[in-house]
Formats: structure tokens, sequence, C-alpha cells
């Protein structure tokens, strides 16, 4: 089984197009996609609870209806699951309250704003589950598949926390902030996690990578980038961060298997 996790914070407009999108991905594969939400304040987390009433949510493929309110047709297929966080913890604590809660073998970070295409997880889900092999897969929005133009300061900056990351531990990585990355379950259970915040991109780089003994491939994504405008929320000071965390990560202690985080509230 596939698990799809998604942080949500304030994602009311695009977060209903996210589920049909990652639901109907990879047909055949049965899925579980777990929603954190955390501390909405913008109808998603209402939203959320029309949803999945209980919590939970089974059908064959998920649609929306004339008002936007999730739709099930019958079947096991997919399975929503949705977990509420009592006030807003930043994007790695919502990953990490996710990662708690999959039960699946495979498992693959989507953003709920729509700027990743979840049609790209067939060439990631083959290179772990079909050819067999890699442990890891991070998509790369500079391959050759569209993406919007955007900030350039942005592009610089990523290819020097990309850079800075290869020279610390050794990788060739080209896009190491990237949202979509697919892992085995195998992996994502022997990492100590800690960020709360956008480190939790450098952070599940530097894990996998410093642990050497995972199989690490990197495959296209397409990127449907935001202005601020239209609801981005990274900001400048998280590239600083970034920079910080590249070398606390790089030279903290190891330690393999993590506790599991708090989980936040289960809705209903």
């Amino acid at each position: 089984m596939l698990s799809i996790v998604i942080p949500v914070y304030n994602e009311r407009a695009t977060l209903g197009r996210a589920l049909v999108e990652a639901a109907a991905a990879l047909p055949g594969v049965p899925k579980e996609i777990v929603v954190v939400d955390d501390g909405s304040k913008d109808g998603t987390r209402e939203w959320l609870g029309r949803a999945a009433p209980d919590g939970s949510r089974r059908g064959g493929a998920f649609g929306l209806d004339a008002e936007g309110e999730l739709t099930a047709t019958p079947g096991e297929e997919v399975t929503l699951r949705v977990i509420l966080h009592e006030k807003n913890r930043g994007k790695g604590g919502a990953l990490r309250t996710g990662f708690g809660a999959f039960t699946g073998e495979i498992i693959v970070i989507q953003d709920a704003d729509l700027e990743y295409d979840p049609a790209d997880w067939t060439t990631m889900y083959d290179l772990i589950v079909r050819r067999g092999v890699a442990d890891a897969v991070f998509g790369c929005r500079f391959a050759g598949l569209p993406h919007r133009a955007l900030y350039y300061h942005h592009y610089l900056g990523n290819k020097l926390i990309s850079g800075l990351f290869n020279l610390l531990y050794n990788q060739q990585l080209v896009d190491i902030e990237v949202c979509t990355k697919m892992f085995r379950a195998e992996v994502l259970r022997s990492l100590r996690l800690t960020s709360d915040d956008f480190g939790i991109e450098v952070e599940l780089c530097a894990r996998v990578a410093r642990a050497k003994r995972w199989r690490i491939y990197e495959s296209p994504v397409s990127y449907y980038g935001r202005t601020y405008a239209e609801g981005k929320k990274i900001r400048w000071t998280d590239g600083i961060k970034a920079l910080w965390y590249l070398l606390r990560f790089r030279f903290d202690r190891l330690r393999p298997v993590a506790s599991p985080p708090a989980a936040g509230t289960m809705t209903r």
C-alpha cells in the first residue's frame, strides 16, 4: 500500500483537488491519504470535518461536487485519514505526525497547494517497487519537466543549499528542498527527525544520506509554483535557517530510530 502524507495549513482553496489527484495517481495501487491539518484557520478544518466526519473515509475514487465537497465512489481502494493539530507546529511538525501514523509499505510526501503533480509519482514508484533499485527517491524540479519561472533569488538559494549539502554529505543531489519525496517504510522508521519547520526538507535528506545504507535516486517532477500573493509560505529566513541545518544535521549525534512524535488530536 502507498501512504500519502499531506501536511495542511490554510489550504482550503486547493486541498480538495489535491486529494482527488492524489487518490487518482498510480491506478490499481491501494492507498491511504494521511492529512495532518496544522491548525488551519481558513475553513480547512471544517471542510475536513465534512469530508471525513468520523476521522476517516473510504472509496474507490474521490471527487468534488458542485459545492466543492468531497465525494467518494463505492470501494475501498483509497482511505482518507485526518489528524488535527490543536495549534500550528510547522510543516516539519505536521510531517512528523503523519510519519507516526502511516501504515503503508511506501510513503510519499505531497503538499496540499497543487504546486506538485501526483502524476509524477509513477517513475518514483517504479524505481522503488517495480525495478527495486531505490530505497528513497527525491523529486527534482530542474530536470526537464514543466516548472513555473518564478523568483531567481529562490533558485540561487536552492542551488547554494543543494551544493553545500552535496559537499558536506558527499552526494550528487540537485534539489534537496523539493517537496516530493518517496521512501520505503523502513527508511522513514529508521530516522530520528526533529524539525518542526521547513528544515524538515534538509533533515530528511541529511538523515538518509548519513545512514550510508539507503539507495537514493532523483526523478524529475513538474512544479507549478505559487507567488506570495497566491499563498506561498516559505520566506527568505527559511533559506538562512537551511544553511544552519546543513551543519547541524551533518555533525549532530545520530540516533537511528525515533520515538513516535506527539500525534496531535485525532478527529472525531
